[in-house]
């Protein structure tokens, strides 16, 4: 079996109920975080539509969010839902502002690790490249069947 994550007829993303079922548990994690909706609505009869301009949204905050944390182990804990996330906004023709990311975060750093060498995060050994963001999705899209 599979499940369908699309927007109107057209289909973004084609995984095995297993993938969608905990990328959509991992998406709730982090609405809870953001305080946004996902613009991923429910999965109904094997479809998820989604909501473009509310997912574009949410994408946006999501890389800000991942921008401004230089702690490894939320870093490690977000990356595959922030390359499955991108994936779907390249997909789904949502325009991410990679320059705009790219910049110094606008807003206090977030999860920053404390270490006995002293905090870190973007820019200070915990440096966020949106080029690495982007190569991380690259690679996921190869696996992900439409």
């Amino acid at each position: 079996m599979s499940q369908y994550f699309d927007i109107g007829d057209e289909t973004l993303w084609n995984p095995s109920d297993g993938a969608a079922r905990l990328f959509l548990r991992q998406v709730e994690v982090f609405e809870a975080e953001l305080e946004l909706p996902s613009g991923l609505g429910p999965m109904r009869n094997d479809e998820c539509q989604i909501d473009p301009e509310v997912f574009g949204i949410f994408v946006h905050a999501l890389l800000a969010r991942h921008r401004r944390t230089g702690h490894p182990i939320v870093l490690a804990l977000s990356e595959s839902v922030v390359g499955v996330v991108v994936v779907l906004a390249q997909r789904a023709g949502i325009d991410i502002d990679w320059e705009r990311l790219e910049a110094f975060p606008d807003g206090p750093l977030a999860d920053v690790q404390v270490s006995a060498a002293g905090a870190s995060g973007p820019g200070e050994g915990g440096a966020w490249a949106a080029a690495a963001v982007r190569a991380g999705a690259a690679e996921l899209s190869r696996g992900m069947a439409r």
